[in-house]
């Protein structure tokens, strides 16, 4: 898929016989400085873990994900591009939902939303938790940074950007200095699309990043992707 920037190019597929075979040299040559953060996906078996952990490092800050089946893949692909599953093809839609409904990798997985609007709270909790997650909430960044001083165990974080006194974006910095909150999972949610947030967000140490009204078949998505 292609939008003019980044070279034209949201996301890669490369396949691991690539890895098996000793391809690096493709990496170098798509993970060039200006395009260290794109998407990448490694389709297949081959490839050992060595072999995986260079393109790892290669990727810099870049996502990489394995997709061991074609299903796999459409799933990752459509996470990565931001795809919704209402605007895909029933047949599509119906492989993604019985992935799912196969890999309930939801349930019993705890979530942080952090958002000054109650509404929304509101409405996403209610989401997740029908999907069997477990959610806590913070009207404000501090008091969220100050409950992972505490505890640290939650698995994914919503992001809201535009919130007063502490923004979202200075939220996500702090959070990334409490151990054990490195390698969580944050998604950043605004309200403003403007040109650059997501770029600011990603920077910050957020690992994806959705506009509002969000989309709640998008979401999911993206929140299964993650901690699948």
């Amino acid at each position: 898929s292609t939008n003019g920037g980044n070279g034209g190019v949201d996301c890669v597929v490369v396949d691991s016989e690539l890895l098996a075979n000793g391809g690096d040299a493709p990496a170098h040559e798509i993970l060039e400085p200006t395009i260290d953060t794109l998407p990448i996906v490694l389709y297949g078996d081959s490839g050992d873990a060595a072999q995986l952990a260079r393109w790892h490092r290669l990727a810099r800050t870049a996502v990489v994900r394995k997709a061991r089946t074609p299903e796999d893949l459409l799933d990752q692909t459509s996470f990565q591009l931001h795809r919704s599953p209402t605007k895909m093809s029933e047949s599509h839609r119906n492989i993604l939902r019985e992935l799912h409904d196969a890999n309930q990798v939801l349930n019993g997985k705890k979530a942080m939303i952090v958002d000054d609007d109650m509404r929304n709270i509101f409405a996403l909790s209610s989401l997740l938790e029908d999907k069997g997650m477990t959610v806590i909430s913070h009207d404000n960044g501090r008091d969220a940074v100050s409950s992972l001083q505490i505890d640290n165990h939650v698995d994914v974080i919503l992001m809201d950007i535009m919130m007063p006194e502490m923004d979202g974006i200075d939220t996500i910095r702090e959070i990334r200095k409490i151990p054990g909150c490195k390698h969580v999972p944050i998604i950043a949610v605004t309200a403003k699309a403007m040109k650059g947030d997501r770029e600011k967000c990603m920077e910050a140490g957020a690992w994806d990043y959705l506009s509002k009204p969000v989309d709640t078949e998008l979401m999911i998505g993206v929140l299964r992707a993650w901690l699948g």
